[in-house]
């Protein structure tokens, strides 16, 4: 009973781990499955079960090390609302963006603050926010291509980059609405609260 059970589950992260595009998703899912068939393979005797998945545990993890040890180049770049490959990019993830941000339609002139994130000299990012005379900017999209949810275009964003949202006289960023649980968690993972706005509850991050 137990060496079928650990033999499903193995199967099923292996499965899930070969459909999500995220490439540390992948391995980490793809190494739990490994070990999740070793242990499978122990407990019913299958040596051969026992070396294939000890094998693609150690590719599993020499990737993990690559990927964790890789220094990756970011990059933060101004962009104008009406540049044709904006206009391109989001018209090709609009689905997507429309699971976090259902009300985003363009990014209007009226986003005084603009950019986009690239991670290897490719666009992982779009940023539009609304800036406010009091310093408060009303983030209206913060898309991030599915392959680079691993928080590290958000720690670049809020981190490594505050110095720059805080030059543009940004003192506090919010989100006046939240649709997305993926996206609630990471928003508190990058330090945002829970704040009530005009009865309404938003997430806040205050610029210190």
């Amino acid at each position: 009973m137990i060496a079928q059970l650990t033999g499903y589950i193995a199967s099923v992260l292996l499965a899930v781990s070969l459909m999500v595009t995220n490439d540390l998703k992948f391995r980490w899912l793809n190494t739990l499955g490994c070990l999740a068939f070793i242990v499978y393979g122990i407990l019913i005797s299958a040596f051969p079960v026992i070396l294939t998945n000890t094998l693609l545990l150690a590719i599993n993890t020499y990737y993990l090390v690559k990927i964790y040890r890789t220094s990756e180049s970011f990059d933060l770049l101004e962009y104008d609302p009406t540049a044709g490959l904006i206009v391109k990019f989001l018209s090709f993830y609009s689905a997507d963006i429309h699971n976090f941000f259902p009300e985003f339609k363009t990014i209007e002139s009226y986003n005084n603050i603009r950019f986009v994130v690239t991670r290897d000299i490719v666009i992982a990012n779009v940023f539009a926010a609304t800036l406010d005379s009091d310093g408060t900017a009303i983030v209206n999209l913060n898309y991030t291509v599915e392959k680079y949810r691993d928080y590290k275009v958000g720690r670049f964003i809020f981190d490594r980059e505050k110095k720059y949202l805080i030059s543009k006289g940004v003192k506090r960023l919010v989100y006046m609405q939240e649709v997305n649980k993926n996206h609630s968690r990471f928003l508190e993972i990058m330090g945002f609260k829970k704040e009530m706005i005009s009865g309404k509850e938003c997430m806040v991050k205050v610029m210190e």
